[in-house]
């Protein structure tokens, strides 16, 4: 009876609390208005009679109307450049809550004509965006990058205020241009014909890089020929230099095993019992290695300058490595694993435009990761 009672209790005190959650009293009690009116108003929308959820509606509402007009004024008043978007804001939260209560027909019942502010709040906009666009013609004259930088960002919250606002779309085209940093890369020299289209593979994966390149809007790549095309004058040079590369290193060594194995049968008797003894072999493993290495260079030039900004070297490696062995004595001597490498053969490596283009995978992936590092918050 006591476990029952006690239930019944904590499942009455849940009601109470989720009652007061969904009629928006608590929130009421709290000072959060806006939240009290938004429960209200969807309890009612379900259960119109119910009396609490009035009783909050009258009170929530006529309170959260004077926050809001307050916090108008506050702002109307302050010295805050962007003052209008903190008057739009409450224009836009007082006509939300209208809208609601229009919604439910026996919230109208409450609150007959709730408050709008239609003209207001395209005021509020207008001047909002009038604020925006005079900052952004501020920066625009700091006549710097990062001044132009700031004034493409205060154009494009001009335009979200309020689209096609004087001439703001040209100013932002004007801000965007003043803002980019124009990269030409200069390809990479390799003089060896031999290696000429491995080298010529590795340019095309960077010049597919940089075509690509997106993160940051206010930076642009050229390849060489397009900047010369389009008689493009560079803010920044990037070149790409082989310090050294040397491909096809080759290292063999041979490793000598004796091998014994005992109790293997070597013969019978005469009576067909088999005879142990001892087997014997030599294994001759051999194992090549082909090495192929490179140093490349990247620097970022100033080009009006000429003072080099940035600078890493990029380090890559392939090693190709081949096995073989051959044994002489007994195969009984050996495991299966050695047994199985004595029949492989030597095999040929690859040519050595392979190689070369094997080396430059890590250096790669090096260089974009420098490149994107340096150049996403540039």
């Amino acid at each position: 009876m006591k476990n029952s009672s006690r239930l019944r209790y904590f499942i009455y005190l849940s009601l109470i609390i989720i009652g007061g959650c969904t009629t928006g009293k608590n929130a009421l009690q709290k000072g959060d208005y806006d939240a009290s009116v938004e429960k209200s108003v969807s309890r009612l929308q379900n259960s119109p009679k119910n009396s609490e959820a009035i009783e909050v509606l009258k009170n929530a509402y006529s309170l959260a109307l004077q926050n809001h007009l307050r916090k108008i004024e506050e702002a109307k008043m302050s010295n805050d450049l962007f003052r209008w978007e903190s008057v739009m804001y409450d224009y836009q939260k007082i006509n939300q809550l209208a809208d609601d209560i229009n919604s439910c027909p026996a919230c109208l019942a409450i609150v007959p004509n709730p408050s709008k502010y239609i003209t207001e709040l395209a005021d509020a906009k207008y001047n909002a965006a009038g604020a925006r666009y005079h900052a952004g013609l501020d920066y625009l004259r700091g006549n710097s990058r990062q001044a132009a930088k700031k004034a493409y960002y205060e154009f494009e919250k001009t335009l979200n205020l309020q689209p096609n606002y004087k001439d703001a779309k040209a100013k932002m085209e004007d801000a965007y241009w003043a803002a980019v940093t124009r990269v030409v890369v200069q390809p990479i020299l390799v003089n060896s014909s031999l290696y000429k289209l491995s080298a010529d593979h590795f340019q095309q994966q960077i010049d597919q890089y940089i075509a690509k390149y997106s993160r940051n809007k206010f930076v642009i790549f050229y390849g060489e020929a397009q900047a010369t095309g389009q008689k493009i004058v560079p803010d920044q040079v990037l070149s790409l230099n082989f310090d050294d590369f040397v491909v096809g290193q080759t290292y063999v060594k041979e490793r000598v095993e004796k091998l014994e194995r005992d109790s293997v049968v070597i013969g019978e008797t005469r009576n067909k019992k088999p005879i142990y003894g001892t087997v014997k072999a030599t294994l001759s493993i051999f194992e090549k290695n082909i090495s192929s290495s490179g140093l490349l260079d990247m620097s970022i030039t100033d080009w009006k300058t000429k003072k080099l900004v940035h600078q890493q070297k990029f380090p890559g490696t392939y090693v190709w490595r081949d096995s073989w062995a051959s044994y002489k004595g007994d195969d009984r001597a050996l495991t299966k694993q050695q047994l199985a490498i004595t029949k492989r053969r030597e095999q040929l490596p690859p040519p050595p435009n392979a190689l070369f283009l094997e080396f430059t995978k890590p250096i790669y992936n090096q260089l974009v990761d420098d490149i994107s590092y340096y150049y996403n918050n540039y």
